[in-house]
């Protein structure tokens, strides 16, 4: 399972970060939401060679638990008359 470690987390200890890194990926967030991932070197090689992006690697399967649920709305989008005389 991927960990996830704030920015300032990181700066106060990139050794563990390093460390955990070698068990798999390794999010930092800034201000709760991912920002950067840290891999180690192997394991980028692993995932370069296989002509897949990082983004699909590292995106978790659809078929997982999320814990949340969306719905996005439609958009409604209407013309409306402009008034260029105010």
């Amino acid at each position: 399972m991927p960990i996830s470690i704030s920015s300032r987390e990181f700066n106060q200890d990139i050794s563990a970060a390093k460390r955990a890194a070698a068990h798999g990926p390794v999010f930092i967030t800034d201000r709760g939401k991912p920002a950067h991932v840290l891999l180690n070197i192997d394991e980028y090689r692993r995932i370069a060679s296989k002509g897949r992006s990082l983004l699909d690697t590292l995106t978790p399967p659809v078929s997982l638990d999320l814990d949340f649920e969306w719905e996005p709305g439609r958009a409604t989008i209407a013309a409306r008359a402009v008034d260029l005389e105010a």
